[in-house]
């Protein structure tokens, strides 16, 4: 029986230490501190503003975003685009119809369309997708302040190309330090000046990439900011339910405590 639960352990040990090797190789992701993370954060319009842009001008042409509707860059706490603009917007895009099968302009209760053609992900909960297997280290709390890691996870892949590649089999593959494996199939997406902001924000690729990282978390969660401000409600209530209960509790039991004091 001993012999057994020892082989149990050291069966236990050996799946752990794999596990640690296997993250290890997963790539480095950096840290970055972004406006909505916290218990108090917020998305930056502005922000999400050029992320939308990044993505339409380079993402775009690879990626889809079929889960997100057009209609939502005008949400209050999104992007907050005006409505003429969602529409001038959704026009660039071309959709089947649903009721007569034939192509059409989008409008913006259209979601996104999907864009299956390069075999690229789709982008829509990538963001989200990727948060709980990367990100800063530590869990739990530690997570709560410094962020969920998928939009780091981002942020880090399209930064962390160090310019060599390679072809193997008629492919060409290109070193990432945040790709799991470090090399990956997409070729570096994003150089300098490549968009030009309206609001002549600077246009690096760490700038790029702050911002579309930004605005892929905002697409994966839109309601983010809802959440947090319910969860502070209801933080608040508890804590003022716990407080009256208790003094409740110490009123009624007074007296008893009294006599049992005084016996």
């Amino acid at each position: 029986m001993f012999r057994n639960i020892a082989l149990i352990a050291a069966s236990a040990l050996t799946l752990t230490a794999g596990g640690a090797l296997a993250a290890g190789s997963e790539g480095h992701v950096e840290d970055v501190a972004f406006s909505f993370e916290g218990p108090f954060g917020k998305f930056d319009q502005f922000q999400l503003q050029r992320g939308l842009q990044v993505y339409t001008e380079v993402c775009s042409g690879c990626h889809g975003l079929k889960y997100v509707p057009i209609r939502t860059l005008s949400d209050e706490g999104g992007p907050g685009l005006p409505e003429d603009q969602v529409r001038a917007y959704a026009k660039q895009f071309t959709v089947t119809d649903k009721e007569t099968g034939e192509d059409r302009e989008a409008v913006p209760a259209d979601n996104f369309p999907a864009n299956t053609g390069a075999g690229a992900p789709d982008l829509s909960l990538m963001a989200k997708a990727r948060a709980g297997f990367h990100g800063p280290y530590g869990t739990g709390i530690n997570q709560l302040f410094r962020g969920m890691g998928g939009p780091e996870y981002i942020y880090s892949l399209l930064t962390g190309y160090t310019g060599e590649e390679k072809e193997e089999f008629g492919s060409y593959f290109y070193e990432n330090k945040a790709f799991p494996g470090g090399w990956i199939a997409m070729a570096p997406p994003l150089s300098d000046d490549q968009v030009t902001y309206a609001d002549g924000h600077p246009a690096t690729v760490h700038h790029m990439a702050e911002d579309v990282a930004a605005f892929l978390m905002w697409a994966a969660e839109p309601k983010l900011m809802d959440r947090k401000s319910a969860g502070f409600v209801s933080v608040l209530f508890l804590i003022l339910l716990s407080t009256l209960l208790y003094l409740t509790n110490k009123r009624i039991w007074a007296g008893v405590k009294g006599k049992q004091a005084h016996a």
